[in-house]
């Protein structure tokens, strides 16, 4: 997978959170405007071609009030 076909569907608008990870995103108080810039400034640094629903990657990307965090990344199509 590559980060460039994910920040595209950033941009685009084209992605949608789980439940989990909205829960996630209350708890530690970010907002979907963070998350996309974490994705979009982010790196891949693993990946799970074989996950349990879909094909998924973890994401390290830093917040700009200095927080780090991992994203786990899911998607349904080939990108």
């Amino acid at each position: 997978m590559r980060i460039k076909k994910i920040i595209d569907k950033i941009q685009k608008g084209d992605y949608r959170f789980s439940d989990h990870a909205v829960k996630r995103m209350i708890s530690r108080s970010i907002d979907r405007f963070e998350v996309e810039d974490i994705i979009t400034s982010g790196e891949i640094i693993e990946e799970y071609p074989d996950d349990k629903y879909y094909p998924s990657c973890l994401i390290y990307g830093r917040t700009k009030r200095e927080g780090t965090y991992m994203f786990k990344f899911h998607y349904r199509q080939q990108l």
